[in-house]
């Protein structure tokens, strides 16, 4: 099982770097071997939503960049950094707008106040799963709305990752109604946070790197975040007793790259290269 789940894990790192086509090509030697190359080098920033080292998200960035730089022969580096280290966690759309880093991760439905619809490319309420997404994206038209979404902004957007299905949530409570939805304070953003908002819950959003300490103090009631997994890597079983399955609000965790257009459209350019 251990085997298997690394496999995985590989194959999507490696499917996901190649997700930078233009970049990577230009980069590439013509005898496609990966050995370091002595010319001119790529580096770009990456910035993330997840804390610096975060489990799983924030490791497999830095893997992620690892790879990237392999399967360039050493021309193209990329330099990640967690929510918080060069720039806060929900302004990291606007760093790499500006062109202050030239990739961020991050999931798209952090940015519903600035674009509503981004909430689609990440997951909606008894909507698709994963697979479901995937077949979205790369054999209709979910990619080519998303980068006409991104567009305006002069961002590319690249599927990321997905965590797949989400669990219901931890509670500091028992819940036993509807009613116990009551004035709650739950961190779940997207549409499942306006849902449950019609219940009379507080929906708040914290980067991922505060949900422990506020729902341990009580600035929350309640949070969803992805998985047994993660969660408990998280720690969140020892300051909220109650734990819900299934999870309706995401059947679908899909993750995001987003790509300054100047930087993925000229690499190499003068302002992004040095020699070595």
């Amino acid at each position: 099982m251990k085997n298997r789940r690394e496999f995985i894990k590989k194959a999507a790192l490696i499917s996901t770097a190649a997700a930078l086509p233009g970049v990577l090509s230009s980069c590439m030697r013509k005898d496609k071997k990966g050995s370091t190359y002595s010319g001119e080098v790529i580096k770009w920033k990456m910035a993330t939503t997840w804390p610096p080292n975060f489990p799983v998200f924030g490791e497999q960035m830095i893997k992620f960049s690892e790879l990237v730089e392999q399967m360039s022969g050493g021309r193209f580096k990329i330099k990640v950094y967690g929510g918080g280290e060069l720039v806060p966690a929900m302004e990291s759309f606007d760093a790499v707008k500006q062109g202050n880093v030239e990739i961020v991760h991050s999931a798209s439905y952090y940015w519903a106040g600035k674009e509503p619809a981004a909430i689609f490319f990440t997951g909606l309420p008894y909507g698709m799963n994963a697979p479901q997404t995937s077949a979205w994206m790369y054999n209709s038209d979910g990619l080519k709305l998303w980068t006409e979404l991104y567009a305006k902004h002069g961002l590319i957007p690249l599927p990321g990752g997905n965590t797949s299905g989400q669990m219901g949530g931890w509670f500091r409570k028992e819940i036993k109604s509807v009613d116990d939805f009551n004035v709650l304070k739950m961190r779940i953003p997207g549409v499942g946070g306006k849902v449950l908002a019609k219940l009379g819950v507080s929906s708040l959003l914290f980067p991922g790197g505060e949900l422990y300490t506020n729902l341990e103090r009580g600035v929350l009631d309640a949070l969803e975040w992805v998985g047994p997994y993660h969660d408990y890597k998280m720690g969140f079983h020892r300051v909220a007793p109650y734990y819900y399955y299934p999870g309706w609000q995401e059947p679908s965790g899909a993750t995001e790259f987003i790509v300054n257009k100047g930087a993925y459209e000229i690499p190499g350019s003068d302002k992004k290269r040095e020699k070595h």
